[in-house]
């Protein structure tokens, strides 16, 4: 299980086998993909832009480094060593600025790891989707409270659940990737192909939690379901509609989506000892994490790209914007008789889920960890700083998402009155 609810992975990590036992994840945060024929290349406005914006690739910071970029390379190679970690991509930029951009360690053995190295970014897709569907409100294409009957016909309290709700994540549903029988499946048959409807099969098999827009709870359903009602709303295909609201306008040329379990070239590779012995999983389907067009694989540039546009609302309006950072979860959760505090987590100012986003003390992050990859986007408005950081495991990495470890060290340097760790 994770350190804190915030903590969320979406490949829940498996005991060594000892029996059957699983550790079930309190709450897991997202992947989204769809395949493109050639490698993307990506953007930056800064240095550490691929080629085709700026003439730049995402590369290591070449110059002189200043002292903050010193203490950022510091911290993380230390953090390296002592998490055992088997590489660390990180960019940090200020005002968009490169402060320091690099690659620690291996991809595989003997092959050195590179700052535009792909790796698979899980939740960031839900920041995106979640933006793209607060422009569509904009647009008076949609209204947030509007019931989903319409566009799920054969979902349960289709009449009640609002598009605000599922991207919220207060509809009630259960987690199908918290649901013993999945967690086997999935822990048998790591390159299955899931179909959304196999996957919200499971929630669906349990009473609701709680009454719509009652309380709170993770579950992967919600976005699953999201992302269904987009497309018929839009009649637009996921990958092509977040492409047209939020990662075009960004220019995030190498954050992409694919179809296939591939990995746009270069590849950052993984290993996990999910199943209880140490194993690559590059490759293993992710089809699991979400519906089909959600699940995006992206490089360290873009991924803080994405942070800064994301965490500072640059694609939103004011109105949309405080949506985006509190969209009425604040004050819901908490145990009932029905859903434990584990679940059914309580949403407070300094902690809460979001617009697809997650809000920590201020700093506004998606923090994906699953198949033995670790990510974390996370944007300090007051400070206008951005941190990006892909780790991967060795077999005795701790568990848990070491991205995010690595990420509040350099959040302790650069914004020490700020902590970016969820635990106060």
């Amino acid at each position: 299980m994770t350190r804190t609810p915030f903590r969320t992975r979406t490949r829940p990590r498996t005991r060594p086998r000892a029996g059957a036992r699983r550790a079930l994840l309190c709450a897991a945060l997202l992947a989204v993909t769809i395949q493109t024929t050639a490698a993307a290349t990506v953007s930056a406005d800064e240095p550490g832009g691929r080629v085709g914006h700026g003439g730049r690739d995402c590369v290591r910071t070449e110059g002189p480094r200043d002292d903050r970029a010193r203490r950022i390379l510091a911290v993380t190679r230390k953090a390296k060593k002592d998490l055992r970690l088997k590489s660390v991509q990180l960019r940090v930029t200020v005002d968009g600025r490169e402060v320091v951009t690099d690659a620690l360690g291996e991809s595989m053995t003997g092959v050195p790891a590179e700052p535009d190295m792909h790796f698979r970014a899980g939740s960031v897709a839900f920041a995106h989707i979640g933006t793209a569907l607060l422009r569509l409100v904009e647009e008076r294409r949609v209204r947030l409270d509007d019931t989903v009957e319409r566009w799920l016909p054969d979902l349960p309290k289709a009449d009640r659940i609002t598009l605000r709700m599922l991207a919220t994540n207060t509809t009630g549903l259960h987690d199908y990737v918290t649901d013993p029988a999945f967690l086997a499946e999935l822990e048998a048959h790591p390159f299955r192909a899931w179909t959304p409807k196999e996957l919200v099969a499971y929630p669906l098999r349990h009473s609701f939690w709680y009454e719509p827009g009652a309380s709170w709870s993770y579950s992967h359903a919600n976005y699953v379901l999201l992302i269904t009602a987009l497309e018929k709303i839009t009649g637009v295909r996921i990958d092509r509609l977040v492409r047209e609201k939020v990662t075009g306008p960004l220019e995030l040329r190498d954050t992409q989506n694919n179809f296939t379990p591939d990995i746009p070239r270069p590849a950052l590779h993984a290993f996990t000892s999910d199943r209880g012995f140490y194993e690559e999983s590059t490759f293993w389907n992710p089809s699991w994490t979400t519906a089909p067009g959600a699940v995006i694989t992206t490089h360290i540039c873009d991924l803080a790209r994405s942070a800064q546009a994301i965490g500072s609302g640059e694609l939103l309006s004011p109105r949309s914007y405080r949506t985006l950072l509190d969209p009425g979860t604040v004050g819901l959760g908490g145990a009932t008789a029905k859903c434990p505090a584990s679940i059914c987590l309580k949403q407070t100012e300094a902690k809460h889920f979001g617009f697809g986003v997650i809000v920590i003390n201020g700093w506004v992050l998606q923090n994906p960890s699953f198949s033995g990859y670790a990510a974390i986007q996370a944007y300090l408005p007051s400070k206008r700083l951005a941190i990006a950081v892909s780790a991967t495991k060795t077999a005795t990495t701790p568990d848990g998402n070491m991205a995010q470890e690595v990420a509040e060290l350099i959040a302790a340097e650069l914004a020490p009155g700020t902590p970016l760790d969820d635990l106060r």
